[in-house]
């Protein structure tokens, strides 16, 4: 049983990380269940035995994608310092996939409608970012490295606006924005703003 399932999840991953490629590569219009289930090596029926439908396997490519983020930067074993460093490592590596990055996007910007099958997944994911956030910048607080009056979460919403913000106008100007110079040079005036005062 146990192998049993440990193949099995072990298939989901496989799955999950082609359809993240197969979605960045050609956005969620794009993308092909019928060439997901080949590279995989199933039917397109085996697939959908996984995932039943080309939206749930949308929100798990999303959730996955979350997942490695996570794993890559553990907010939770940084200082607050190393953990808005860490944001701007997350902006970096997006702006090597651009495919995902905007298939992101365009999934956040539809799922302000309440109806849309992933408007659950991006309250869900907004309500964790900022919670996350939020308590880096406490914990940093309590350390001694930031402010002791900070408002932790004034201070989350403005970074992750700032980093949805420059990720849009990046999409749509490239040559023109440079997302992650200009979100690192914010975290570094937050870094400095943020600083205690000295004894």
């Amino acid at each position: 049983m146990k192998r049993g399932y440990a193949s099995g999840d072990a298939r989901k991953e496989r799955i999950l990380a082609t359809a993240l490629l197969e979605f960045a590569e050609n956005g969620y219009r794009g993308a092909s269940l019928a060439r997901i289930a080949e590279r995989v090596e199933l039917s397109q029926a085996g697939l959908l035995h996984h995932f039943k439908s080309k939206d749930r396997l949308l929100i798990a490519v999303l959730d996955y994608r979350d997942a490695l983020d996570e794993r890559r930067f553990d907010f939770a074993a940084m200082s607050a310092v190393a953990a808005l460093h860490a944001l701007v490592g997350v902006v970096e590596h997006n702006a090597r996939v651009p495919g995902l990055v905007q298939l992101f996007s365009v999934i956040s910007g539809e799922a302000v409608t309440p109806d849309h099958p992933g408007h659950e997944w991006a309250r869900e994911r907004y309500r964790r970012l900022r919670a996350n956030v939020a308590e880096a910048l406490r914990q940093g607080a309590e350390r001694g490295e930031f402010r002791a009056d900070l408002d932790a979460e004034a201070h989350a919403d403005r970074l992750i606006a700032m980093m949805d913000g420059l990720q849009t106008q990046w999409l749509i100007d490239p040559d023109r924005v440079d997302m992650a110079a200009v979100f690192r040079g914010y975290v570094d005036d937050l870094i400095a703003a943020l600083a205690p005062a000295p004894a």
